[in-house]
């Protein structure tokens, strides 16, 4: 099924003469992604809601033109984020697509060391709704799947034809058009665009991300798994 997808993708947007349909389209979109924070709060300890605002709200902001995309937060997310110095994550990452390569770069700060960890563009396993809605003033179509790991997240996506395909936030971009919003496991993670400017791009708006140790996907699974171990062995130290 993924194989199709892209050939289906490659084939209904090349026009004769091997020019794409949106070679010349480019553009930012602004997203606003919310989080529920009690998602993972257990029934038996509604104290601790009390303890906790139940959403947390930010923007990114993704610039796109024909060879790929790049997805940031947005400027003032990021000076908040340095005004908060006991966070030890970012409040999102840094993706780069280059659809050329087939390759997604993603640039994360963990435990104030950067990572670059390199991946190829992998095509999730989509299936097509009949709704529709509209969304800034686009017409937008319903796609969905579960993920297949350990969580079996529920992902539900809305894209539209009007603006190139395999674009959108985070790895939700290998859908036939661009992807304007997803609602994640019935509104435990919401992005949606909240604002969409079809412009020319400046030199310096849409550039690879440079920084950081560079890593394999699976790598970086392996550091993340070591993280997490030495800190469930510290907190048995002090307890």
């Amino acid at each position: 099924m993924k194989k199709h997808l892209v050939v289906f993708i490659g084939l209904i947007f090349i026009l004769p003469g091997g020019q794409s349909l949106w070679a010349q389209s480019e553009g930012v979109i602004t997203y606003e992604i919310t989080v529920n924070n009690h998602r993972n709060i257990p029934a038996d300890q509604e104290g601790r809601k009390a303890m906790v605002p139940q959403y947390r709200t930010f923007k990114q902001q993704l610039f796109f033109n024909s060879a790929g995309s790049l997805y940031k937060p947005l400027i003032e997310e990021e000076e908040d984020e340095q005004q908060r110095p006991g966070r030890r994550f970012r409040m999102g990452a840094i993706n780069y697509t280059d659809q050329s390569a087939s390759l997604f770069l993603t640039q994360m700060d963990v435990f104030g060391k950067k990572y670059l960890v390199s991946d190829t563009l992998k095509p999730a396993p989509w299936k097509f709704g009949t709704e529709t809605k509209v969304i800034q003033g686009y017409d937008c179509m319903q796609a969905f799947y579960t993920t297949n790991d350990d969580r079996k997240q529920t992902i539900t996506a809305w894209y539209t034809a009007k603006l190139p395909p395999m674009l959108g936030p985070e790895r939700y971009n290998t859908l036939p058009g661009a992807v304007l919003a997803v609602d994640v496991n019935n509104a435990e993670r919401v992005i949606v665009a909240k604002k969409i400017e079809v412009r020319p791009l400046g030199k310096d708006e849409l550039k690879a991300p440079t920084e950081g140790q560079k890593v394999t996907s699976e790598e970086f699974k392996k550091i993340m798994q070591d993280q997490r171990s030495q800190r469930g062995s510290g907190d048995r130290l002090r307890n």
